[in-house]
């Protein structure tokens, strides 16, 4: 499941990945994105968190890179990535480079307490 929310006032956008996580989960995810995105300026920071998240397997790698499209049209100014377990990372940097706007600031953590640092928040 993708759980989307965001905070305006903080210009932030949150993404958390809980427990198994399939494609099909990527169609919702995504219209909760762009109905989020919509209160948001341009230059706002997005925190990714997959400490919840149990298992995504490589079939989901297309609708991830999907949503990172969404993400990085819609001028994204810093991601902040929690990957408390190395294992859980899918290629998150290779689809960095292929989906995200090249100089796009993106730091990895890996707990949240790491992630709020680099949020500034």
């Amino acid at each position: 499941m993708l759980l989307v929310t965001s905070n305006p006032s903080k210009q932030l956008l949150y993404l958390h990945f809980v427990g198994t996580v399939r494609p099909e989960d990527f169609k919702v995810g995504q219209a909760e994105m762009a109905a989020q995105l919509a209160g948001l300026a341009p230059g706002f920071r997005y925190l990714v968190d997959m400490s919840g998240l149990d298992f995504m397997g490589l079939e989901c790698m297309a609708a991830l890179g999907g949503l990172m499209d969404l993400i990085g049209q819609s001028e994204v100014g810093l991601v902040v990535r929690v990957i408390p377990d190395s294992s859980k990372d899918i290629g998150m940097n290779i689809l960095t480079i292929f989906h995200y706007p090249h100089r796009l600031p993106v730091v990895t953590c890996q707990n949240l307490a790491g992630a709020v640092r680099a949020l500034g928040l």
